[in-house]
């Protein structure tokens, strides 16, 4: 072919040119220009065979006539040129109010791969998943209107299903018109364009566009306005329903057809292209519908490039030709012997006579009669490419379509083991799980792993959760296919723009930097260290054991150790994944597919403490997030991942109470050792807290092993009188109470159960059996033969020592204690403040202050106890997580207040200082019982909202200051010309105008009609030495005038704002101020219990006991558990057996809620209507069957007739009996 061809690495200038600058595009694409007039025998020489007038010619055209007198066919390679192309950029349609859309022209040799990296990159057209190429139609014949009904329903509708481009003329006629008009209605019913996944692209000639010279711009085009018009016979204008124009330049004007070459070559190229991690080329469909003969040509380029065709059948002209050929030559049964060839090679001489009949039939005025039937042979030679649709079938469209690129397929490829795989990877593809299971997964196919393997990857790297449900469904199992390089490669193939990706590509640099290999991909080392940045402290590091690290290790040296591990072997990618459903969860929920991580959430176990993970960590990278749009459906996934968390505790605490405890405080083997209320409290799961399960489990740690409401005051008057203890004024729980709870809310008796009976019930047991764990088990009590629990001791703790423990024990005692002596602490700190507080030394201070002082040391104490010795963090882990908490704050700035009161009234320069600094520390340690009381109920939440309101007023304050500086300023300036004291500017400035708004108006002063009593001067000299000046009555009209604005801002516009401001924040937080203060309630409980059991100042006793039991004795601590328990074996997994029950039931229950939707309704009847129309169809293409067998008889019958009558009249046959007859055979028939 005399096509011209671009040089490559001019292909390559697409992607690398900067996309701001478009000077390149004429250097790149080419129009035609036409360089020799060849006349037009019927235009008597005024035209070109081109379509162009003589005067639209050069002159260089013109000039040659010896040239143009010998030639008498017009061709555009020979008799055209190109030229860089002048018409580019955007296209707006005057008067549609549409989005602009992109227009190119470009001549007809053009590579098609420049210009689909130019439709990709520069225009930003998504990536199709099915190129749909509809011809035929064109003209001003009228389209049926069955037709415009299959566009709108049939192929509109499958290409939003899949994702497709739709290529037509883009002309607004024909085809065309109809395909952008069930465009645009498609996108009238889409409720986002975000949504609105068909693209419609226009190619046409470019001289059948009418309007064309407005397009034209040598520099390109932002926007072209185009105006759409009736146009002229030839000519016809763009149709604004379509995203992107190609206009076809071959040089020459109103004719047809000249597209078509370069039309079939980009089709052909794209159906050549395999996107991204797709596991198939991209389809591409061609449908012809009705269409001219001129349309024959492109029918044949195609087919010879292996295109499918889809052809509609009775829409006219063409495609009934096609349609007829392919039909009913087929079935002749001398077909067999019209497609073999004769020994010269020529066709059939039979079959080339059928198909010129068939020719002759549908388009019985064509002049050149041999010339179509030689096309029209050719293309029935690759009628096995054709397939026929008939409107009136049972097959859905989008259904007809995936068959038919199957068949397509299976010509163009080998054929595979299975036949159906192609088709697989086409549903897939196309993402129709519905296509999927009536076709491909009805109980008729029988797949293999290896079958379903590729795409499986396809559907997770692609992001179908339906898909991967189906294929788990039938037969892929997840142990065998998921290995750790397979999950690494699912890893990079996450998007590099996303946070995870973006993370992800930030560790990956600090390996390649530490290994100098540029060629490095993510592994699972990558991973480890993101899960551990998400999840921080709440569980042990992910995926560490594949590389041999050890934890105690630092970052630097583990970096070393993966990069040398990397280098020698990877030999753990073949590995299996231990759980690989949780494996998946993880990279589902960093990419934040809700779908695919509520999938592989029902998959994995241990859902509620997942579910929980999942909401951390969404929680996490939404705070990392920059952008709003990828911030929110983040943080809405975390919402749901909490919500389905609760409601997942919520049916285990309403079928079993006791067992859905032992989740809250278990261990995880899955996770890390995290448990779910130490994960909740990472997660800042505030709704999951709010849960009565919760909230009874913690409300049982707070009391331990006293009955829960005992009064307080009892607490009290026992910790003043510590033997009441041993009375019955605190009544404590029986053995004999926690055997009748545990026999009700428990199963049988097991080690498990019993020795969580009571362990439920009581923070000392749940420390006791942590310490269990490392230590002997001493308090984990196992059930007798009698079916009561007996310690494991051979010796019984004594009653008054497990009595004082149990009292002294439980959290809610350490919390009264520290109360009572808080306010003893205020007390004692207003006493010296008011009457107790002496001169610097040697008279002072007094003995009161001294215990002040001694006092405050015990607290600090306790604060350095609890930010740097508690846990097993790092120094700087440790300081951070303490300034984090406000209240500790408030700790710092009272104690730093007080070290600084106390230096400085110890000398008596700076008495007075540190007497006034030491006030002000009282006002802060008399705040701090704002916390103190953040545990009772009624209060707790009021605190809250406090919270909230106090932010509000800082907004405000700030809009306050603005109005107070404004007047302020201008008042003093207009009362006062000159007055240099910077007290009494700053008074009458800030101070005063602050009085006006509670009503202190000094009218006198203000309003120099008032008479003033105050001594002032105008001497400049005395108003220098401090006198003050008098007041300047020139602008006190203006004063007054600002005065009275100034109340009503304030007054009236600040206030009345700050009020509803106050009020509004009051109605949101007080439908969620419980939710808060369960939360807040939680870590108040974990403060208290993690406390020694003493208070300050007696709290240096147990520090003191501290300091042995730890350096000298060397015991562990218990506290850093916070109600860990670690279960193994059996009852581990037992509990998750029990658990992953529960959580069946719920989804159980959520399904059915889900089914009694009117939304589901919906669509069940419509699936049983379309099941009804699906019969309807069947019985009338059995009723067409039957027409035609019935007519086929009919034939028959009458042949044999013929035929006997023929014989009965031949002399040459004479038979020995008569003829038979219709009613004797009927007679013999009933006989027999």
């Amino acid at each position: 072919m005399n096509e011209k061809r671009v040089k490559e690495p001019e292909e390559v200038v697409v992607a690398v040119m900067p996309k701001q600058d478009l000077s390149w595009i004429p250097n790149l694409l080419k129009k035609r220009v036409c360089t020799t007039f060849v006349e037009d025998s019927f235009s008597n020489g005024g035209r070109c065979q081109c379509g162009a007038t003589r005067d639209s010619h050069p002159s260089v055209a013109l000039g040659d006539n010896f040239s143009t007198a010998i030639v008498s066919h017009w061709d555009s390679i020979q008799h055209s040129s190109e030229q860089p192309t002048d018409a580019y950029g955007e296209l707006e349609f005057a008067g549609s109010g549409k989005r602009h859309s992109y227009f190119l022209r470009l001549s007809s040799t053009t590579v098609p791969s420049v210009v689909f990296d130019i439709m990709r990159q520069y225009w930003k057209l998504g990536q199709p998943n099915l190129v749909v190429s509809v011809v035929g139609g064109e003209g001003r014949s009228k389209v049926k209107s069955w037709v415009r009904e299959v566009l709108r329903q049939g192929l509109v509708k499958a290409a939003q299903s899949t994702g497709a481009w739709i290529i037509t003329s883009g002309l607004k006629e024909g085809i065309g018109k109809c395909v952008g008009e069930a465009v645009r209605d498609h996108a009238t019913a889409v409720s986002s364009v975000s949504l609105n996944k068909v693209v419609p692209i226009g190619i046409a000639p470019w001289g059948m566009v009418h309007n064309r010279q407005q397009l034209v711009d040598p520099e390109g085009s932002f926007p072209a306005k185009y105006f759409v018009q009736s146009t002229s016979r030839g000519t016809y204008s763009l149709d604004n329903n379509y995203k992107a124009f190609l206009l076809v330049d071959d040089g020459t004007e109103g004719r047809k057809g000249g597209e078509f070459g370069f039309r079939g070559r980009l089709e052909d190229y794209i159906s050549r292209q395999r996107p991204g991690s797709a596991s198939i080329d991209i389809p591409v469909l061609n449908m012809l519908i009705s269409g001219e003969v001129s349309m024959v040509e492109a029918l044949e380029i195609s087919l010879k490039n292996s295109m499918p065709w889809l052809v509609l059948a009775d829409s006219g002209g063409l495609a009934n030709l096609v349609s007829d050929i392919v039909e009913n030559v087929q079935s002749d049964p001398m077909c067999a012997f019209g497609v073999a060839e004769k020994e010269e090679g020529s066709p059939n001489m039979e079959l080339r006579e059928r198909i010129t009949t068939k020719v002759k039939k549908h388009f019985p005025s064509e002049q050149d009669m041999d010339k179509l039937v030689d096309k029209v042979l050719s293309i029935y030679q690759k009628k096995d490419l054709i397939s026929i649709y008939h409107a009136e079938g049972t097959d859905d469209f989008d259904t007809v379509m995936l068959k038919v690129l199957v068949q397509a397929s299976k010509h163009r490829v080998s054929v595979t083991t299975n036949p159906y795989v192609d088709e697989l990877k086409l549903a897939v593809t196309w993402n129709r799980v519905d296509i999927a299971k009536s076709e491909l997964f009805s109980g008729n196919i029988d797949w293999k792993y290896e079958d379903l393997e590729e795409s499986m990857t396809d559907a997770l790297e692609n992001n179908k959760p339906q898909f991967v449900r189906l294929f788990i469904d039938n037969g892929l199992n997840i142990l065998n296919y998921l290995t750790y390089g397979r999950l690494e490669g699912l890893y990079d193939s996450i998007s590099k723009t996303s946070q995870a990706g973006v993370l992800l590509q930030h560790l990956l640099e600090e390996r390649i930097n530490e290994s100098n290999d540029k060629t490095c991909r993510v592994s699972i080392y990558e991973v480890s260290l993101l899960l551990e940045y998400l999840l921080g402290e709440v569980c042990q590091p992910f995926y560490r054991s594949l590389f041999k690290v050890d934890a105690a290790s630092t970052r630097r040296k583990a970096l070393k150790r993966v990069c040398k591990a990397l280098k020698e072997e990877y030999s753990y990618q073949q590995s299996m994944c231990r759980h690989p459903w949780l494996c998946l969860f993880l990279w589902a929920v960093l990419q934040n597919r809700g779908e695919m991580a509520i999938l592989c959430w029902e998959m994995c176990g241990e859902s509620v403490l997942t579910a929980l993970g999942g909401c951390k960590i969404l929680r996490e990278l939404s705070k990392l997030e920059t952008e709003t749009d990828a911030k929110l459906p983040m943080k809405e996934l975390a919402t749901k991942f909490e919500f389905m968390a609760h409601d997942v505790f919520g049916t285990c605490y309403q079928t079993k109470a006791s067992y859905s405890y032992k989740l809250l405080i278990r261990k995880s083997n899955l996770w890390g050792d995290a448990t779910c209320l130490k994960m909740a409290m990472a997660a800042d799961a505030r709704y999951f807290f709010s849960h009565d399960g919760v909230q009874s489990l913690l409300s049982q740690i707070w009391w331990g092993d006293m009955e829960r409401g005992t009064e307080l005051w009892k607490l009290a008057l026992t910790m003043i009188i510590p033997p009441l203890v041993y009375t019955n004024l605190i009544k404590f729980k029986k053995e004999e109470n926690a055997e009748e709870v545990k026999s009700v809310m428990a199963p049988p008796p097991s080690a498990t159960d019993c020795n969580y009976g009571e362990t439920v019930f009581s923070f000392a047991d749940i420390k006791h059996h942590s310490e269990g764990d490392h230590e002997d088990s001493n308090n984990i009590r196992r059930p007798t033969k009698a079916g009561t629990a007996t310690s494991f001791r051979s010796k019984k703790i004594p009653f008054w020592v497990s009595r004082w423990k149990q009292f002294w024990y439980a959290p809610v005692t350490s919390f009264i204690g520290n109360v009572v002596t808080y306010f003893l602490f205020l007390f004692l700190y207003a006493y010296v403040l008011l009457v107790d507080f002496k001169q610097p030394p040697p008279e002072g201070p007094a003995a009161s202050e001294y215990v002040l002082y001694f006092w405050v040391f015990t607290i600090v104490c306790e604060e350095i106890r609890e930010t740097f010795i508690v846990g097993n963090k790092k120094f700087c882990q440790r300081l951070m997580l303490y300034i984090q908490d406000v209240w500790n704050k408030f700790d710092v700035l009272a104690i730093s207040l007080f070290i600084a009161g106390l230096c400085c009234r110890m000398f008596r320069f700076s008495f007075n200082m540190g007497r006034g600094i030491l006030c002000m520390d009282y006002m802060v340690f008399t705040l701090r019982l704002i916390h103190i009381f953040a545990i009772h109920r009624q209060l707790g939440p009021k605190i809250i909202i406090l919270g909230k309101m106090i932010k509000d007023a800082f907004f405000f304050l700030f809009f306050l200051a603005v109005w107070l500086s404004a007047y302020g300023v201008a008042n003093q300036a207009l009362l006062y010309q000159y007055d240099p004291s910077p007290d009494r500017a700053f008074r009458r400035v800030l101070y005063r105008p602050y009085l006006h708004i509670f009503g202190q108006i000094p009218v006198e002063e203000i309003d120099t009609g008032k008479n003033w009593d105050r001594d002032c001067t105008d001497n400049l000299t005395l108003i220098n030495e401090g006198k003050e000046p008098c007041r300047d009555t020139s602008h006190n009209w203006l004063v007054v005038i600002l005065l009275v604005v100034f109340l009503l801002v304030t007054n009236i516009l600040l206030v009345n704002l700050l009020i509803a401001t106050f009020s509004y924040t009051f109605s949101k937080v007080q439908e969620r101020s419980d939710t808060y203060w369960k939360f807040q309630r939680y870590n108040l409980i974990v403060e208290y219990h993690s406390r020694p059991t003493l208070a300050p100042p007696f709290i240096i006793l147990s520090h003191i006991n501290l300091l042995i039991k730890r350096n000298l004795r060397k015991v562990p601590s218990t506290k850093i558990h916070r109600f860990a328990l670690q279960l193994k074996g059996k009852d581990a997994n037992k509990l998750v057996k029990w658990e992953t029950f529960q959580k069946e039931n719920f989804l159980t229950i959520e399904s059915k809620k889900q089914r009694g939707t009117d939304s589901e309704r919906l669509k069940r009847m419509t699936a049983k209507v379309d099941g009804i129309i699906k019969q309807v169809g069947e019985i009338r293409d059995v009723d067409r069957r039957l027409r035609a067998l019935e007519s086929d008889m009919e034939f028959c019958t009458s042949s044999l007739q013929w035929i006997m009558e023929a014989l009965s009249q031949s002399s040459t046959v004479k038979s020995p009996k008569s003829h038979p007859t219709r009613k004797a055979v009927i007679s013999a028939s009933i006989e027999k």
